[in-house]
């Protein structure tokens, strides 16, 4: 056969075919780089240990958010340092806490370092907020009205009487209860009303707010916000993951075994 003659044995065909593994194998690692902008590189037990993996990580890219900032990834997130220890030498053992687990976000309580920036409404406003801002929306009427109720928690002591409500503009529904301190008025609360229970409110029956997740003490040393009337994703994580916990931590004897 003739120096340089490839019609006789390659076609069209094969051509096409031999381009398309090219291109999805370009494609494969393409998108397997992309897919390492956030949770990379990793972050091993061992000390300042980081791990990029194959394909190595993409450029850096800068995104525009609507508050206006910049973001760009990926970025090499400052390593958490915890106040654990691990059970055993190698990695992936479980952790020993150190201190108040429930404080330190360990185990349940452990929370995603989300944006410190509230969520917006198309129009610009915050989306969470509490009814004294949201003077638009009210409790309706056939439901009992937890402002006022005094918090029971599962020490069966009381750390405070709810406030206010807030509410999500976007989804219309309540999401926190706002309690007020009873040793200190001044500080608030923001608990889940996914973990209180609001009973009462028939005739000659008072409302009442049950926390059993947390002792009256852990209620009150819930963590603060940093306004008074708007809430972070990072706050909402943390607040959540800190209340949730305490069906673990609450009382050493909610971590012990059934049997």
């Amino acid at each position: 056969m003739p120096t340089g003659a490839i019609t006789p044995y390659i076609d069209v065909a094969q051509v096409v075919l031999y381009a398309f593994w090219i291109f999805f194998a370009g494609l494969v690692i393409y998108l397997q780089r992309e897919s390492k902008r956030e949770g990379y590189p990793l972050v091993t037990g061992h000390k300042g240990e980081r791990l990029e993996g194959f394909p190595t990580l993409p450029a850096p890219k800068t995104f525009l958010l609507p508050n206006g900032k910049t973001h760009s990834v990926p970025w090499n997130e400052p390593i958490e340092v915890l106040n654990a220890k691990s059970s055993a030498p190698w990695d992936g053992a479980p952790i020993i806490p150190l201190g108040d687990p429930m404080q330190d976000g360990l185990g349940p309580a452990a929370f995603t370092q989300r944006d410190t920036d509230p969520e917006l409404m198309p129009e610009g406003e915050a989306r969470i907020v509490p009814l004294r801002v949201a003077t638009d929306h009210w409790v309706a009427s056939e439901d009992p009205d937890p402002r006022g109720a005094a918090v029971i928690c599962c020490d069966r002591q009381s750390p405070g009487t709810v406030v206010d409500i807030w509410i999500d503009r976007a989804d219309q529904m309540a999401v926190w209860l706002e309690a007020s301190l009873a040793a200190d008025p001044a500080r608030h609360v923001l608990v889940p009303i996914m973990l209180a229970r609001v009973t009462g409110g028939a005739p000659g029956q008072p409302v009442k707010v049950m926390v059993k997740s947390v002792t009256a003490a852990q209620f009150a040393a819930a963590p603060a916000l940093a306004h008074p009337d708007q809430i972070s994703p990072r706050e909402e994580d943390r607040l959540m993951a800190y209340f949730a916990s305490g069906h673990l931590y609450a009382t050493p004897q909610r971590a012990e075994p059934l049997l």
